[in-house]
């Protein structure tokens, strides 16, 4: 079965093909058939002006138009498309769902934060490690960071805050949210067994492969510590030439670190995963759970 995800965040556009086939031990496997990923940057426009400005507009237009090309070619047969943070709080965020259906035939639904911190727990990565810990999965976008705790096999919450990379370098977050973070992260892991980190999101990522880590291996929260000290001494160009980032990373990749540092602090784990998933990964779970389900009542 071959499925398809879009995710639409403050920072780029994703769309995710996967084929999900039955795996050697009776599970179903994704595996994942193409990823494409275009930065589009809603964010810069929305947390300042309230809105996605025409230009903006015509881009995700042509990303789209792009990507139905790409469904067709792949014979895509199921698709499910979402938006985030930009377009939650964007005032012209209807009519430009409008014009995507009636352009591309796509159907964009825009989440609340508690539906994405719900949808990234629907990996279930943690239900694949060790039962002794408890986890924490920290998704850091560009406007907002998800959290979902889960211990002793169990989702104990899910929460999202309006605190993001773009947000970051735009100032936008207060010392007050701030606060409200930390309080909320204490308070809800305390009395719970070692917590461990689970972190998704392209910034992650990005540090991931530059600690030439292997798969499957955590990393600590000194290095991260030691790569926020390196980034920030550093010029967006200097992280761009020394470090081979693309720009649109090389911007936000500073306020990100701080995020998964300060919530790693706060909860006390010394480590984090990156098992390279995201929301357009959860998207997909999802759809073929709709979907198995559709064909089992057919």
């Amino acid at each position: 079965m071959r499925l398809a995800a879009i995710d639409i965040g403050s920072n780029a556009a994703r769309l995710l093909i996967s084929d999900v086939k039955p795996g050697t031990q009776g599970k179903m496997e994704f595996i994942k058939a193409a990823l494409v990923r275009v930065p589009l940057r809603l964010g810069f426009d929305v947390f300042d002006k309230g809105e996605i400005s025409p230009g903006k507009i015509e881009k995700m237009i042509k990303t789209l138009k792009s990507y139905k090309l790409l469904l067709e070619v792949y014979e895509v047969k199921y698709i499910k498309a979402c938006a985030t943070s930009a377009m939650r709080e964007a005032a012209n965020s209807n009519e430009i769902i409008k014009r995507i259906k009636t352009e591309t035939g796509i159907e964009i639904k825009i989440v609340s934060g508690q539906e994405e911190a719900s949808l990234i727990y629907e990996n279930h990565v943690a239900e694949n490690l060790t039962k002794e810990e408890s986890y924490l999965y920290i998704d850091v976008g560009g406007g907002s960071t998800e959290l979902t705790f889960f211990s002793d096999g169990k989702l104990v919450f899910k929460e999202s805050f309006n605190i993001g990379t773009i947000r970051l370098i735009k100032n936008q977050v207060g010392e007050a949210l701030w606060d409200e973070m930390k309080e909320f992260i204490k308070e809800k892991t305390k009395g719970y067994h070692h917590v461990t980190a689970i972190g998704s999101g392209g910034n992650i990522n990005k540090i991931f492969s530059l600690s030439k880590r292997k798969e499957g291996k955590p990393l600590p929260l000194d290095l991260l510590k030691e790569y926020y000290k390196e980034f920030s001494n550093l010029s967006v160009s200097q992280r761009i030439s020394l470090f081979h980032l693309r720009e649109d990373r090389a911007d936000v990749i500073v306020p990100a670190l701080l995020i998964y540092l300060n919530t790693m602090r706060w909860a006390d784990a010394e480590e984090i995963f990156v098992p390279k998933i995201g929301l357009a990964d959860g998207l997909i779970h999802t759809l073929y759970e709709e979907v198995r389900l559709k064909e089992i009542e057919v």
